[in-house]
């Protein structure tokens, strides 16, 4: 009895000290909280993520592993979960953002890759790997996957690069 008479002010101490922190706040539904690391975040990190996603079954407007992707998709998840760096949701509106164009014989990995791969303009991305390969979301029934930018289909339909600024 005396023992556990011992233990009551250290409870109470420790519910008390439980308690009197404020409570979190609750997360938005869809929030991504930004990167602890902000401005640390290099291309070297979304390649990770973005390699790291190959396989994950397509899906048209998909935009999360767990529903699949589509390409634009796949790029929008991967910047904004690994830099917090917001993206328009389509190829036309993220082609269309104020990026530094990339001649293609200076690609360097996390750079964005175009395609025009049906009617006018671009309908087409990809995340550029290095030594000519590519991650991409490129069809119905497929997965995402590794693709080289020589290959006969990607070479004739390449329209052009772009850097997002880490």
């Amino acid at each position: 009895m005396r023992r556990c008479l011992r233990l009551v002010p250290i409870l109470v101490l420790a519910t008390l000290a439980a308690c009197s922190g404020s409570r979190p706040k609750p997360v938005p539904p869809g929030y991504t909280p930004l990167p602890a690391h902000k401005g640390e975040v290099g291309p070297n990190d979304i390649l990770f993520r973005a390699i790291g996603l190959v396989g994950t079954p397509y899906r048209w407007g998909g935009n999360t592993p767990q529903s699949g992707f589509d390409c634009s998709g796949l790029i929008v998840f991967v910047f904004r979960e690994v830099a917090g760096i917001p993206l328009p949701r389509t190829v036309q509106d993220i082609y269309a953002v104020d990026l530094a164009d990339v001649r293609r014989d200076r690609l360097q990995g996390g750079d964005l890759v175009f395609f025009h791969t049906s009617g006018s303009g671009v309908s087409h991305i990809g995340i550029y790997v290095g030594q000519d390969r590519f991650v991409h979301a490129p069809n119905e029934g497929g997965t995402v996957r590794l693709d080289y930018l020589s290959n006969p289909y990607w070479d004739q339909h390449y329209s052009d690069a772009r850097r997002v600024p880490l």
